[in-house]
């Protein structure tokens, strides 16, 4: 009768090391940008209000990587 392994054998490939995701450049990792507020029938600026990224829609990450 053969034996029984009662230990298990160590992994050959251990798991790589996660990568952090890369930042979005035009954001800053935030998933926000600046956009201007115009008024008027000039459309003079008055301020910033805060828009949605549009390279990575909010995320935050670099949608190329």
């Amino acid at each position: 009768m053969a034996t029984q392994r009662t230990t298990t054998p160590p992994a050959s490939n251990p798991a790589p090391d996660p990568i952090a995701p890369a930042l979005c450049q035009p954001c800053d990792g935030t998933g926000n940008v600046p956009v201007t507020v115009r008024v008027g029938r000039k459309r003079r600026p008055v301020g910033q209000q805060d828009g949605l990224c549009l390279n990575c829609l909010g995320s935050g990450t670099d949608p190329n990587t």
